[in-house]
């Protein structure tokens, strides 16, 4: 009689028969992944992405629900008593102008939330995400005799604004559909292909958007005295809070919009303002220094009317339940080998994954106990490319990371194919060991 595993220990199929069935998917896999980064859509206009998503489920043999918190899909595997296993990635891309020469490069264009036409470019990997999890579905379909319980795959929009999580659990997604017993995701980086990268700290980071308005008094730009320049007093504000902000909280200002000609004075200004650090409460601060300096700035210069903040959109951090997180990270060495599985440094880019999670649960957005969370880094460069990063073989590992283009770069461009099979491997990996009976 076959000994029941201790609590914590992955139990997996066969190596070679995991890898083999991974690598059979790589045909569809890599034809969607195609077809998504030539096709990219902003945050909440996901609609063609949701449909080649859900299509490729249900080719999978899944049942999908689409409509799920705007554009959201939901896909829904049953294989008998057992956990159940959440798998998320996002749909969304970026307004971002690809610059990588690839032959199937991005050309498209659609209308900001502004109305005004803008570039849109997977620059952050969902499209590999995306793709790659529809080769999980696959391979966990193929193997159903190594596994028994539930596997629920979520198709996430608007993950770029933080607002898609928050939208599907509003929606209902852990109502209508099974209840989680542990939710993974990854994301691909610029480190080589077939590595993946666990962390023990903040995966990502605490975060807020600030939207601003300043106001001034519009006039001539040759009687200056006569006016209150926007323009002036947003760029005075910017340098005033850039000079408070604190070490370890990052602030930046990505958009800053006024005026439309050089000789009127603009009489508003708007600004958009990230804040990023370890904690929650860090991040409070931080958007009550950018409300401060605004503030102060506007009294100085005389405005006629305070400034306008708000915060539309927030995460929380990112911190791998530490049972889980270690079963995953055992099953990607027992599978990929433990020199394939290295550390991940906490991180100031965000994500809005932690709302499934134990963040959702104490803001309210689902009932129950926290369902427990894991997310970890995948690879997403050629052996090619990292041995010419840096312009040579022999530069420090460091170097390399700093000379290749990061996630939101127009000029990110993950190797498809390595950076496919790794994630696609990765990941089902991680959802057959929450599925075993080594699982918490």
């Amino acid at each position: 009689m076959q000994e029941t595993p201790a609590p914590g220990v992955p139990v997996l199929p066969p190596a070679t028969t995991l890898r083999e069935t991974a690598a059979a998917t790589l045909a569809p896999v890599l034809k969607l992944y195609l077809d998504l980064h030539a096709h990219p859509e902003l945050s909440g206009q996901e609609e063609r992405t949701a449909a080649r998503f859900a299509a490729a489920l249900t080719a999978a043999g899944w049942t999908a629900t689409t409509g799920v918190g705007g554009h959201g899909v939901v896909g829904v595997l049953r294989n008998g008593e057992g956990p159940t296993v959440l798998l998320r990635t996002e749909l969304d891309a970026l307004p971002v102008r690809e610059d990588t020469g690839l032959p199937y490069a991005s050309e498209a264009r659609a209308p900001g939330p502004d109305g005004v036409e803008v570039p849109v470019m997977h620059a952050c990997g969902h499209d590999a995400h995306a793709a790659a999890l529809t080769g999980a579905a696959r391979v966990l379909a193929a193997l159903r005799a190594e596994w028994a319980g539930t596997v629920v795959i979520v198709g996430q929009p608007a993950e770029e604004t933080l607002s898609g999580a928050r939208a599907m659990l509003a929606d209902g997604l852990y109502d209508r559909f099974p209840r989680p017993d542990v939710a993974l995701a990854q994301h691909v980086a610029p480190f080589p292909a077939g590595l993946v990268a666990h962390g023990t700290g903040p995966m990502t980071a605490a975060s807020a958007t600030v939207e601003a308005t300043v106001h001034g008094r519009g006039g001539h730009a040759g009687m200056p005295h006569l006016a209150v320049n926007a323009a002036e007093i947003a760029a005075l504000a910017v340098a005033r809070m850039k000079a408070r902000t604190p070490a370890g909280t990052v602030l930046t200002v990505g958009a800053l919009h006024a005026g439309t000609r050089a000789n009127v004075v603009p009489d508003r200004a708007t600004l958009g303002i990230t804040v990023r650090a370890a904690d929650d409460a860090a991040v409070t601060a931080a958007v009550e220094l950018v409300r401060e300096a605004l503030r102060e700035e506007c009294e100085t210069a005389g405005s006629p009317r305070p400034p306008e903040t708000e915060v539309t959109a927030r995460a929380p951090g990112n911190v791998n339940d530490a049972r889980y997180g270690a079963l995953v990270r055992a099953a990607h060495a027992a599978e990929l080998g433990e020199r394939r599985v290295v550390g991940w440094p906490s991180s100031t880019a965000s994500e809005d994954f932690p709302w499934y999670g134990r963040a959702g649960a104490e803001e309210g957005l689902y009932e129950g106990p926290a369902v427990p969370t894991v997310y970890w880094m995948t690879g997403g460069v050629g052996a090619e490319q990292w041995s010419r990063a840096g312009g040579a073989a022999e530069v420090p590992v460091g170097e390399k990371l700093a000379s290749l283009p990061p996630n939101h770069s127009p000029r990110f461009a993950p190797e498809a194919v390595a950076t496919l099979r790794g994630a696609v491997h990765a990941m089902a990996a991680g959802a057959l060991a929450c599925l075993g009976p080594g699982a918490p």
